[in-house]
Parts: structure tokens; C-alpha cells; sequence
């Protein structure tokens, strides 16, 4: 039996497509187009306004922004809608079919750290730092630890709660938080995955540190990158 194209969604007439009927191939026709997946990575933790997208994104222009923002509308996976007065601005947001490619952005963010190309040391944005505590985040160290850390990123704010062998991280207001890192996200990510000491960052005044410090070092237990995929032999 032959089967049947079901549905005729809108598509932005310029993209190229794979013309595949794997889902795999349909999946890079929906996202594939260079910063998309990045720009769905930046509103996992919620809506955002153009401006704040473009400031995660350094490397990305506001007409190519644009664009791919326009794409993801038509392929169903980000909506464009307006905060009630006062704040009366425009966001985007993910749908709930956008947020389920969370899982996918972890793992593939995972593989990808393996690889020996892999640069730490590039710009990082608070929501990439974010769900990267969800994916690299050990069950197995947090056991009988609770704990809130609150992050001052820039002119965002974040929040990761620590209990039951779980880490749930999400923008938010970090007052009242049993420790809380004020800095760039590049700086606390060398102390979580770099092993670069508090002491340090603080002296290069790249990193400010209120609460206790103790929390701090089991805090940065909880999280191991992946090991390095092995270099084929020339």
C-alpha cells in the first residue's frame, strides 16, 4: 500500500531540503539550518525577547535571526506572543512539541563533548550552562544532599535545586539560595567541570562568591564531563 502525505505545512520557500522520508532527515529539514537548534537551546528555560536571544548568541546576526526564527514558527516548533502590560514586549517561545527536543539537545551536547576538538574555553550562555547541569548532572553523588545555588549571569538570573538525587535548574531569583555565583558563565563552568579553584577566580575577580563554600565543592561534585572519545591512530 502506498502511503500517503497526510498534511501540507507552511515552509519558508528559500530552505533546501533533504526530500528523505527517514525521520531523521525530516528532522534536520526542521532544525538543521545553521544556529536553529541553538536558538531552540536558548529558550529551553522559557521565553525570550529577540534582543535576549541575540546577546546569548553573539556570532549570530539579527537578520539571520530572524530568519531562522521565522522558520521555526512555520515548522510549528517556537510561537511569538506578547507579555501582558507592564512589560507589553514581544517573546518567543517554545511549543510543547519544541520543548520535547529537549532530551535530543542534551544528548547531542553529550556525544559532543567527547570529541577532542571540543572548546571549553568559547563564549557560554547562562541557559547552555543551565542545561548542561541537567545533562551532566550524577544521581548516583547527590543522594541525601539538598541544596539551592543561585547564578547571577550577566543581567539573568538562575536557580539549581539539589534534592531527592535530582537537579532542576530554571531562571529565577537566587535571594535566600544556600550559596549564589555571580560572574560570566564561562568562569563558573571552569570551576564545575575545570576544577579551577574559587580561590583563583575570585583573585582574577572573574568570579564573586556569597554562601557557603562547602555547598559550593559538593555542588561541583555533582557534575562530570563525559571522557574524551579516542584519537584514531595516523
Amino acid at each position: 500500500m502506498e502511503l500517503q502525505k497526510i498534511t501540507e505545512s507552511p515552509r519558508p520557500a528559500s530552505r533546501r531540503r533533504y526530500d528523505d522520508a527517514c525521520g531523521t532527515a525530516h528532522a534536520l529539514d526542521l532544525v538543521g539550518e545553521r544556529w536553529a537548534l541553538l536558538v531552540m537551546r536558548e529558550l529551553m528555560l522559557g521565553p525570550k525577547r529577540f534582543g535576549d536571544i541575540r546577546s546569548d548568541l553573539p556570532g549570530l546576526s539579527a537578520n539571520v535571526l530572524t530568519q531562522r526564527l521565522e522558520g521555526l514558527e512555520a515548522s510549528g516548533l517556537v510561537v511569538r506572543r506578547r507579555l501582558p502590560p507592564p512589560a507589553s514586549a514581544q517573546v518567543y517561545e517554545l511549543t510543547e512539541w519544541g520543548y520535547e527536543a529537549e532530551p535530543i539537545i542534551k544528548a547531542l551536547g553529550k556525544w559532543a563533548a567527547r570529541s577532542p576538538a571540543h572548546d571549553p574555553t568559547l563564549p557560554l550562555s547562562g541557559t547552555s550552562l543551565m542545561l548542561s547541569f541537567r545533562t551532566m548532572f550524577d544521581s548516583g553523588k547527590a543522594e541525601g544532599m539538598t541544596a539551592r545555588v543561585g547564578f547571577r549571569i550577566g543581567a539573568e538570573t538562575f536557580v539549581a535545586d539539589v534534592a531527592g538525587g535530582m537537579v532542576h535548574t530554571a531562571r529565577g531569583d537566587p535571594e535566600g539560595s544556600d550559596l549564589v555565583l555571580t560572574g560570566p558563565a564561562s568562569a563558573i563552568a571552569a570551576f564545575v567541570y575545570g576544577d579551577v579553584p574559587l580561590e583563583a577566580l575570585e583573585a582574577d575577580g572573574a568570579l564573586a562568591v556569597d554562601g557557603d563554600r562547602e555547598v559550593a565543592a559538593a555542588f561541583a561534585n555533582l557534575f562530570e564531563l563525559p571522557p574524551k572519545a579516542p584519537v584514531p591512530a595516523s
